[in-house]
């Protein structure tokens, strides 16, 4: 039997789809739960409530892709991480996905088997220091004693930092975020460092007063958060991504928790319609229906719900959107175009 060029490419395209498909889908599905590694505790973006309820910005990600996918934004497992433990958790398949305080970077991507799908925060490594130091800029902590946790990227900026600076700081490492945040709060360091985030959520848990402690404006690195899934589960990192730019773009055309069935309903702008399933099918190129934004939208609300919702600026974590506002807003925040 002879092939066509065409033919062969065809069969050749159809070989390397099946070589990366994975199994992490069929198996979520049969469990019917995503299981979701999240950071063992930080305000705003995963930690547990007094009934021990899971949230967070971090969270909200996951309760979305449950939502899409199983339909039910309670099909989730929270499976709590520290820094040590995330990339094994994920890499041995205890958990399907890492939506916690993570930084993409080109050695986590390319070494590692893993995938980053879609950039949920920006962010950048700052520093925490009594207000009564009266210090102003981390280049005035020469020869301090700096906080920082291990396994991290923090750990080697910090390093790099003050080598490039001549700093002489002393980093007292860390295995554990809270053995960190006692330490910082119990005089042991002259200054705190992870990224700014994690330090104003850190300053709004543990801080009796937090205008006692100052984050300096210094950002020493720059932090692209997002989740992680494993390399080669490519109809997974599908649905992972286009969840969390899903949610992006619902903000961007002002479709939020309350108003999203009256748009489905009432809607005639083609963009608004192809979002919410209503003139075109966009579910089924990831396996799922047409109503799959609908879903994750009516469980978490859009991106700027659930960044207002667990830290911004009413939240007692307080944090400006920044550069996590919309790309037409002046921010970073641009979803790819689901169509």
């Amino acid at each position: 039997m002879k092939f066509s060029r065409f033919s062969l490419l065809a069969l050749a395209l159809a070989a390397v789809t099946t070589a990366h498909a994975g199994k992490t889908l069929d198996t979520i599905k049969q469990r019917d739960q995503i299981t979701v590694g999240i950071s063992s505790g930080v305000p705003g973006f995963s930690a547990a409530d007094s009934q021990g309820q899971w949230k967070g910005l971090d969270v909200d990600v996951g309760k979305a892709i449950a939502a899409a996918l199983l339909g039910d934004a309670k099909k989730v497992k929270w499976v709590p991480l520290a820094s040590q433990q995330r990339f094994t958790a994920l890499q041995s398949g205890e958990v399907d996905v890492l939506s916690r305080n993570t930084s993409v970077t080109l050695t986590r991507d390319a070494s590692m088997g893993l995938a980053f799908t879609a950039i949920v925060f920006y962010d950048g490594q700052g520093f925490m220091v009594p207000a009564k130091t009266k210090v102003q800029s981390a280049k005035q902590l020469k020869g301090a004693t700096v906080c920082v946790q291990s396994g991290t990227t923090s750990e080697k900026n910090l390093t790099d930092f003050s080598r490039i600076n001549q700093l002489n700081l002393k980093p007292l490492v860390f295995d554990k975020f809270d053995a960190a945040n006692a330490a910082y709060f119990a005089g042991r360091c002259q200054a705190y460092t992870t990224d700014a985030s994690g330090l104003a959520s850190v300053r709004a848990k543990e801080a009796k007063d937090t205008k006692q402690h100052v984050i300096l404006p210094d950002l020493i690195s720059k932090e692209p958060l997002g989740p992680l899934v494993r390399r080669g589960d490519d109809e997974w990192l599908a649905i992972v991504r286009w969840v969390v730019y899903g949610l992006i773009e619902a903000e961007e055309n002002g479709i939020t928790q309350a108003n999203v069935d009256k748009l489905k309903a009432e809607t005639t702008d083609p963009v608004v319609g192809r979002l919410l399933g209503k003139t075109e099918d966009t579910g089924k190129l990831l396996g799922l229906d047409k109503e799959w934004l609908v879903r994750a939208i009516k469980a978490v609300g859009n991106y700027g719900e659930m960044y207002e919702r667990n830290v911004g600026e009413k939240t007692s974590v307080d944090l400006p959107r920044g550069k996590n506002k919309l790309w037409n807003q002046g921010g970073l925040l641009y979803a790819l175009p689901v169509r």
